[in-house]
């Protein structure tokens, strides 16, 4: 018997000590003394029996070590050391729960912005953000939120210094929008997009490289989410060359919409309802079925430009593109409808007439507006429209004396000698009594210019393409507010922190 009570003696010292143990190693990381569990154990102090003793507010080593565990006689000891045992694992497991809920709480609170996804997953990741992705998807959330997206995932990979997965997901989703262009390589919607993702991914790498050329607008918050592991600086000139990429094509596929209308709506719409009685005899013959056809494919006007120049820039400003990209744009759609307005002048004679010159200038004025009215008078674009302004001028000016030639070559600047001297040979005069342009008179415009070292051109090239710059442009929106919502089906990404509240 004796023996017996020993052993158990024994077994219930060493229970408590391992209980002890445990105990200490969790007071150590700060967690028992906050909110103190139940410990239930068979203790007796000053001689008695303690059973289901609670101890709370104090610290459990001090409890533990002023009580002192002794033998038990009878049958129910056994029994009373199992449900001890049973009653400490169980208080265990709840205050496991507790210290992962305080993890989870402080983890929160230092939220950085990052989203993590499972190396499987990249796949699905690209499919739904990149390859399935229509504009309209995300139109009612932040502007180039797939680029915020991505960066983000971007920023966890480096974050755990994970280089493969950093290289990966880049190489993957530059590979998947080159696909999806070429799918819709005339949609300007699709593409107009992409380039405002492209670029603004750009700009995330720059605004949280790290370098210090890049943080000088960042807020507090904003640096402290700077990559840490990685320089990404290759892959910013990889995204850059796919900028300039896009961008072309978006130019060649506006382009092809708006060239159709450039003529009927610059040269031969009657934006001017007073001129079309004044048109030149020829000018009239030429146009008559088609200013009657309403159903013909020519039969455009400057309001119908016009519209359509907005449809460009709401679409553009909508996906979020740079303003500076997008007057960008605008100056090269100007110069497209100044080289086709003027090389169409050039060779036809039937509108080279003071009325087509009076209809032109105020064509063109409507277009300065329509830059004014959108914030883009300061594109230059108005600029590129200056050689067509001068030939509606050239077309209006008096033609005679020697004064009028000189004025003549102090206006026209923007236009090369060949193509002054092509508009004053195919002027038309208005009526019977107009007199035409007379040899002496342009012979005279050829000796004041002939010190001119224009190039020998007649027509402009419509074709030729500004060089585009994409200038760094960061954003105000913290990564830790950006909103994705439900309908993505992006709930495979893991926030590391918390979602901000709609």
């Amino acid at each position: 018997m004796v023996e017996k009570m020993e052993k158990n003696e024994r077994k219930l010292r060493k229970q408590l000590r391992i209980y002890m143990k445990k105990v200490q190693e969790l007071e150590g990381r700060g967690r028992c003394t906050e909110s103190l569990w139940p410990v239930i154990c068979p203790f007796v102090k000053g001689g008695q029996v303690h059973m289901g003793h609670v101890f709370s507010d104090v610290s459990v080593s001090t409890c533990l070590s002023s009580y002192v565990c002794l033998p038990l006689t009878g049958s129910g000891s056994g029994s009373a050391a199992q449900a001890a045992a049973h009653d400490v694992d169980q208080n265990k497991d709840e205050k496991n729960k507790m210290i992962r809920h305080e993890i989870t709480i402080r983890k929160n609170k230092d939220f950085k912005g990052m989203l993590e996804y499972l190396k499987e997953d990249e796949a699905r990741l690209i499919k739904t953000l990149i390859t399935d992705i229509r504009p309209s998807t995300v139109s009612a959330t932040v502007p180039c939120l797939p680029a915020y997206i991505l960066f983000m995932c971007i920023r966890h990979a480096d974050y755990i210094n994970d280089d493969q997965k950093v290289i990966s997901l880049l190489t993957s989703s530059i590979n998947a929008i080159k696909k999806v262009l070429k799918r819709n390589n005339d949609d300007f919607e699709m593409i107009s997009f992409w380039l405002a993702n492209s670029s603004r991914l750009l700009h995330c790498l720059k605004q949280y490289s790290g370098e210090e050329a890049f943080m000088t607008q960042n807020t507090p918050k904003q640096n402290e989410h700077c990559l840490k592991n990685f320089d990404l600086a290759e892959y910013r000139q990889i995204l850059s060359d796919l900028s300039i990429q896009i961008y072309q094509q978006l130019i060649k596929v506006a382009q092809g919409i708006i060239q159709p209308m450039i003529v009927s709506a610059m040269l031969e719409s009657e934006s001017i309802p007073s001129l079309a009685g004044v048109k030149s005899m020829g000018y009239r013959n030429r146009s008559s079925s088609m200013d009657t056809d309403a159903d013909g494919p020519t039969s455009y006007t400057l309001q119908g430009l016009i519209r359509q120049l907005s449809q460009f820039n709401s679409i553009m400003r909508d996906h979020g593109l740079d303003p500076e990209v997008v007057g960008q744009v605008a100056r090269q759609l100007f110069h497209c409808i100044n080289a086709f307005t003027l090389n169409n002048l050039l060779l036809r004679k039937d509108i080279c007439s003071w009325s087509t010159g009076m209809q032109l200038r105020y064509n063109t004025s409507q277009l300065e507006e329509w830059l004014r009215a959108n914030n883009l008078f300061q594109s230059k674009a108005s600029a590129t429209l200056e050689p067509i302004i001068q030939a509606a001028q050239l077309l209006q000016v008096k033609k005679k004396t020697s004064q009028d030639a000189e004025a003549i070559c102090s206006l026209c600047t923007a236009l090369t000698v060949q193509q002054i001297v092509k508009i004053l040979n195919l002027y038309t005069p208005l009526n019977e009594f107009e007199e035409r342009v007379t040899v002496s008179f342009i012979r005279n415009v050829q000796s004041v210019l002939q010190d001119r070292n224009d190039p020998p051109q007649l027509l402009l090239d419509t074709k030729h393409t500004f060089p585009v710059l994409f200038p760094y442009a960061p954003s105000a929106l913290g990564l830790e507010a950006v909103h994705i919502p439900a309908s993505l089906g992006l709930d495979f990404l893991v926030r590391s922190g918390p979602a901000p509240s709609d």
